[in-house]
């Protein structure tokens, strides 16, 4: 059994108790944190006769802050293939007009390295679990699979596509054949893309499969006002009564965006403990607008943040999604004291967890839960002084300050560089595909 040891570093545990211990030593053995105890006072502890056996790697903690690893709620990974093609558009066009025509020329390799290129990004700026909705799935599995980082993937479905029930059959062999492979890092879930793409018959008929599986829901919902028009017309209700109605949530679900929701709908998301995966930024980037998020963690909704896909963020690096979480809601609510630096970053981590239903294996730094741990270097000016680590990782850092990242134990980036990677093959490979896809014939 592979361990390692993390001495003398400060750890925020995000656990129940909100617990920041400096100076500790984290041990991990094989793939769970085994240990977390004051610098050097486990060593001092052993029996002489009976010493532990020295870690298989010793990192040293001194001017490092520990975390959780941060959890990409939603996103598109391979959508990185399109960052910067389609800019400056309104949510309806850019999908009508750019994005979907663009993406019937993927095949299923373009998503296996648009994943690869976009697991590198999130792994180097501190993401550790990412939840996935798009194209050819069982590509993306396997390139989260390959990487090595915790995964979510999930079969997908936009219903305007030929056969359509055919697909739901293929997401369904997937949900069987993926879900706890890789070691158990990957997780399934599946994916009807929003009630605007799919009828209620193919809605229903996802309700009933992630039943019989045992599976979550992930969708969109209440992105724009436009969509929410759009679904009163076809359903005449809003979408978040439209989903309710189908039993969308009974089957447990998470929803990306819910910008355009209202209080009775938040009551809805408490009561049917729907996990919602917050967008600041391509909610900004396409004028969407901003979730109340602050009245939703109020009433007790586990709400998560999220990037989405690089062609509308453009980016993947969570420390800043969390950062700006916790500044979009006080400019909407007027309200300085909306969003704290530290719920942002437990929307970012436990949250993220519980909202995937993955709360028993990640989210804190706890012994007994999987080791998925990102270390911030602090020897940083923007870092420096001291005051609150919290505050500094919230509104101060940036996805360059990771240092290490650890997912299931094993040191997947180390000094900020990837250990299990080539990154510059990586970043070849899509490219390529890039520019086959976005070349019209």
């Amino acid at each position: 059994m592979s361990s390692v040891l993390i001495r003398n570093v400060t750890a925020v545990t995000m656990n129940e108790a909100r617990e920041i211990l400096d100076h500790v030593d984290l041990r991990v053995e094989g793939q769970r944190i085994a240990a977390i105890t004051p610098t050097g006072e486990e060593a001092r502890a052993e029996a002489p006769d009976r010493p532990r056996a020295k870690p298989g790697t010793v990192i040293d903690g001194a001017n490092m802050v520990a975390i959780p690893g941060l959890i990409n709620a939603h996103t598109h990974a391979a959508m990185v293939l399109l960052r910067g093609y389609a800019d400056d558009m309104a949510l309806e066009p850019w999908l009508e007009e750019m994005i979907w025509p663009t993406e019937s020329r993927i095949v299923a390799e373009d998503v296996y390295w648009g994943t690869m290129l976009a697991t590198v990004e999130m792994l180097k700026s501190g993401t550790t679990t990412l939840c996935d909705m798009y194209h050819f799935f069982e590509s993306a599995a396997r390139a989260m699979r390959d990487a090595k980082i915790r995964g979510v993937p999930s079969g997908v479905l936009l219903g305007f596509l030929p056969e359509p029930e055919r697909r739901l059959r293929q997401a369904m062999d997937f949900c069987k054949e993926w879900n706890g492979a890789a070691e158990g890092r990957i997780t399934v879930m599946l994916a009807p893309h929003a009630l605007y793409t799919c009828s209620r018959e193919i809605l229903e008929k996802f309700v009933e499969a992630a039943a019989d599986l045992g599976v979550k829901l992930h969708t969109h919902l209440a992105e724009t006002e436009a969509e929410v028009r759009r679904v009163q017309q076809e359903y005449g209700r809003h979408p978040v009564e439209a989903m309710d109605e189908i039993g969308m949530f009974d089957v447990g679900l998470v929803a990306a965006h819910c910008v355009h929701v209202t209080d009775e709908h938040i009551e809805i998301f408490r009561e049917k403990k729907v996990g919602v995966a917050h967008n600041p930024t391509s909610n900004m980037k396409l004028a969407s607008g901003s979730a109340p998020v602050q009245k939703m963690l109020q009433r007790g909704v586990t709400v998560g943040v999220a990037t989405d896909g690089a062609a509308s963020n453009n980016n993947l690096s969570m420390v800043e999604e969390m950062h700006l979480a916790a500044l979009l809601d006080k400019v909407f609510s007027k309200d300085p004291t909306a969003v704290s630096a530290y719920s942002a970053l437990e929307m970012a981590t436990r949250n993220g967890a519980r909202a995937l239903g993955l709360q028993d294996q990640v989210g804190q730094l706890k012994e007994g839960m999987k080791a998925d741990i990102v270390l911030f270097d602090f020897d940083k000016p923007h870092l420096c002084p001291r005051h609150n680590v919290v505050s500094h990782l919230v509104y101060s850092a940036m996805g360059s300050d990771v240092d290490t990242v650890l997912v299931d134990g094993e040191i997947l980036l180390h000094k900020g560089k990837l250990t299990q990677l080539d990154e510059q093959e990586i970043m070849a490979r899509a490219s390529e595909a890039a520019r086959r896809i976005t070349t019209a014939e």
